[in-house]
């Protein structure tokens, strides 16, 4: 059973998005926790997750980050990391209140950008008991020198000051697009990959996504390191899930981090690209996850 909610968060904004629970459950509900990744919206393929957890037994928070989707906040479509972390952190204090949730059994999933947010959530909020990470976000500067030619990234960082000194001016944020088909366009995502995902699930499924992201979102990704506190998130049980021919969050980076990651924890390799588990190996992907927070929740 799905309902459609909304919470505010600490700095007094409105997001928005599902709350799913197993039909005619009687006892307080363990709760999983989760949100998109970079630029994405709920509908791109999160309630197929929130549909198989909530029937194993699970009830799911699913909401939109702030300034995407159905969620308030300005600028839109900026992405800010860090306070997508603390939204993370909003949406557990949320669902823990209601009547029908065990606030002692709270696990947090993410996937891509937010899969780097809950390494960082439960790094230090220790009311989550378990999390699940999918082909984690590990290193924003490491993910943009991958993406930017060196020759080129003087330049970016020029566009970043100029950016920033007329938006202090009173402009409006320098916006620019997520993919793009011509390999050589710039854009915050290159690849077909990328442009197949995006383009393909916001015309079938996801009409509230749009192709635009503002500069200042590839500044905050530049600073973000998610990865850095992995070895704090223990005693908590952390299943990380990487998709071996990811070209978006490289496996190498995810499998050095799970190799700094205390116990107790569990690694799920999938032969695919960084989208896959999303559609052709959502079985594999969703049923690690499952299997996660049953032994854990």
């Amino acid at each position: 059973m799905r309902s459609d909610i909304s919470f505010k968060t600490t700095d007094g904004l409105t997001l928005k998005g599902w709350l799913y629970a197993p039909v005619d459950a009687t006892a307080k509900l363990p709760v999983i926790v989760m949100a998109h990744g970079f630029t994405a919206v709920k509908e791109q393929y999160l309630d197929r997750y929130a549909e198989v957890f909530a029937g194993q037994g699970f009830a799911v928070l699913v909401y939109d980050n702030r300034n995407f989707g159905a969620s308030e906040g300005l600028p839109r479509q900026e992405a800010d990391p860090l306070l997508q972390v603390r939204d993370y952190r909003d949406a557990i204090t949320y669902v823990s209140s209601l009547d029908n949730i065990d606030a002692a059994r709270v696990g947090v999933w993410g996937s891509s950008y937010s899969g780097g947010h809950v390494l960082q959530v439960a790094a230090f909020d220790r009311r989550v008991k378990c999390v699940s990470s999918q082909v984690p976000a590990i290193s924003g500067s490491a993910d943009v020198r991958m993406a930017v030619r060196p020759d080129l990234l003087p330049g970016l960082i020029e566009a970043f000051e100029a950016d920033r000194a007329a938006v202090y001016a009173g402009e409006q944020p320098l916006l620019m697009e997520v993919v793009a088909e011509d390999p050589k366009a710039d854009c915050a995502l290159p690849g077909q990959d990328c442009f197949e995902f995006f383009t393909e699930s916001g015309n079938s499924v996801a009409p509230a996504w749009r192709n635009e992201v503002t500069l200042k979102s590839i500044e905050l990704l530049n600073e973000y390191e998610p990865g850095y506190a992995i070895d704090r998130i223990s005693p908590t049980p952390l299943q990380v899930i990487v998709a071996l021919k990811d070209t978006v969050t490289v496996p190498d980076a995810a499998l050095r981090a799970y190799e700094k990651a205390l116990q107790p924890k569990n690694l799920v390799l999938l032969n695919c690209g960084h989208f896959d588990p999303y559609l052709s190996e959502f079985k594999a992907s969703s049923g690690a996850a499952i299997e996660w927070f049953k032994r854990h929740l």
